[in-house]
């Protein structure tokens, strides 16, 4: 499993489509909100926790038909299906891997973009925090439907179409976690939601999408 993972980690740097293309969409839609909502500051700071996640919830949708799409065009994605690893371990690497190249790098430039919108200084404890816990869940559930949309034509938009509602609860916990921080309220509360949400995710979601995998590989 763990030479799985670095093969993984090791084509995404050579690719370039996990750190670079997550990061420079995340970098583009936090400089267009100024743009499209004004630049007074009152404004930029009330919104700034949601833009923020929903920011990094798009960037992360970005790389997910990548996950196992590469594997089953150059048929490595049958062979891992019949070597003795389990498939519920392969997809917990490719979900694991996908975070390591997209969530974390979204989640250490979150506060340096926070600067743009005028989030409150109060805020950036929780939305490091908020984030570190909640993009493992985004990867994880990224992983399930691209099980699910692997070898499909145009998988990729029934995949947004699959994954994004069940995005909703995390974007809601993490953005109010970091919006509490914000006005100087505990936010523990839906901290922990989000890492129950994650923790639920990576416990459920690799049997979900062995599941699917084994269906789209027969």
């Amino acid at each position: 499993m763990i030479a799985l993972l670095k093969r993984d980690l090791t084509l995404a740097v050579r690719a370039g489509g996990g750190f670079g293309l997550g990061l420079a969409f995340f970098l583009i839609v936090i400089v267009l909100v100024p743009f499209g909502v004004g630049p007074e500051a009152e404004v930029l700071a009330r919104i700034a926790p949601g833009m923020l996640w929903v920011a990094a919830l798009l960037a992360a949708l970005l790389s997910l038909d990548r996950i196992f799409a590469l594997d089953f065009e150059d048929g490595s994605l049958p062979l891992l299906a019949t070597s003795p690893l389990p498939l519920e371990g392969v997809a917990l690497m490719k979900g694991v891997a996908h975070w390591v190249t997209t969530g974390l790098p979204l989640t250490i430039a979150a506060p340096l973009l926070g600067f743009l919108l005028n989030l409150s200084p109060s805020a950036y404890l929780w939305l490091l925090g908020s984030l570190a816990l909640g993009t493992p869940a985004l990867s994880m559930i990224g992983t399930f439907g691209a099980a699910v949309t692997v070898g499909l034509k145009r998988g990729g938009l029934l995949m947004s179409l699959l994954v994004l509602p069940l995005y909703v609860p995390t974007l809601i916990f993490g953005s109010e976690a970091v919006r509490r921080g914000a006005g100087g309220f505990d936010a523990t509360i839906p901290m922990l939601m989000v890492a129950g949400i994650t923790l639920g995710c990576f416990a459920l979601l690799p049997f979900a999408a062995a599941a699917a995998l084994r269906v789209n590989l027969r």
